[in-house]
């Protein structure tokens, strides 16, 4: 999964499709859809839309985080649940670094701070007051928290290193190396504490790991949600399997992205969905209802790019 490095703009078109079902009947379900791309610098969504089945009527609207919510009630009996997003967006090429790339909402009490010239060292991060503005990625979560070993881990790091730059890079390095990616060797639920034990692991856990240990050293880091076109060499046209995918966000004066997985900057194959403190504000398809456990899951995204 190797993201280019050329300039141009992508255009790609995005399906992404979840089922549940159900061995019995559920009278009502209560559920919240993040699944679909946001306009921001990189990326601007040329045309969007949500089909469910069955059919209710959507209350859309932005989160704390700036994560679009598609928010629905089912009130009569089903058996099963399909959301289907179908987006066409366009990507371009961006620096390392972003800023401010997702508006704070006004509920929130806090917005991002003026750039500064340069990137901040520890002594300037750690007065700039950012404790306070970025309280939330600021914090452990019970997906992100730290046993002793990676405390003790992320300490070493930190004293090692001459700026929050140089002990992000170090960071993502090690969890790239440390971590070896198996596709469904975790699930929701696993810490990136259970991660590191096992070493491996998948986006999410990568990105999980990477935010405890950036947290720790006072490095305000947030997890990031969207989509991957994984083969850039695939000709325009082609429909692929894509998938959801996960990166990070740490901030030193302005945000800058990173994808800890493949160890690369985002390109025109990264669509942000969404951010938040992990995962579980940024999951795709989640609420409650009234019936069974679900007995299947099933997941399919579907990527092509048109140009």
């Amino acid at each position: 999964m190797t993201a280019p490095t050329t300039p141009e703009i992508w255009r790609l078109l995005i399906v992404h499709r979840t089922v549940l079902t159900y061995p019995d009947t559920v009278t009502t379900s209560y559920n919240e859809v993040r699944m679909q791309p946001i306009d921001e610098p990189g990326q601007a969504v040329l045309s969007s839309r949500l089909e469910l089945e069955p059919f209710e009527g959507v209350l859309s609207y932005q989160d704390y985080f700036g994560t679009r919510v598609s928010a629905f009630d089912i009130h009569r009996p089903h058996r099963h649940l399909s959301v289907t997003s179908t987006t066409t967006v366009e990507t371009f090429a961006q620096s390392s670094g972003i800023w401010s790339p997702a508006p704070a909402p006004s509920a929130s009490g806090w917005s991002d701070p003026a750039p500064p010239a340069d990137p901040l060292g520890w002594d300037e991060l750690a007065g700039s007051g950012c404790a306070d503005r970025f309280e939330e990625f600021l914090t452990s979560t019970p997906l992100t928290q730290l046993d002793d070993e990676l405390v003790g881990i992320a300490t070493e790091m930190q004293a090692s290193a001459t700026s929050p730059a140089a002990a992000a890079a170090a960071v993502t390095d090690w969890v790239h190396r440390t971590l070896k990616y198996e596709g469904g060797s975790t699930g929701v639920h696993t810490s990136a504490a259970e991660a590191y034990h096992a070493r491996r692991g998948v986006c999410q856990d990568i990105s999980h790991l990477a935010i405890g240990l950036l947290r720790h050293m006072g490095i305000p880091t947030r997890y990031v949600s969207g989509y991957l076109h994984p083969d850039p060499a695939a000709p325009i046209g082609k429909q692929v399997t894509g998938e959801s995918h996960a990166w990070i966000e740490w901030w030193n004066g302005t945000w800058n992205a990173f994808d800890p997985t493949n160890l690369s900057a985002p390109s025109q194959a990264h669509v942000v969905v969404g951010r938040g403190r992990d995962y579980r504000d940024v999951a795709p398809v989640k609420g409650v209802y009234a019936g069974p456990d679900a007995t299947g899951n099933e997941v399919s995204v579907r990527v092509t790019r048109l140009r």
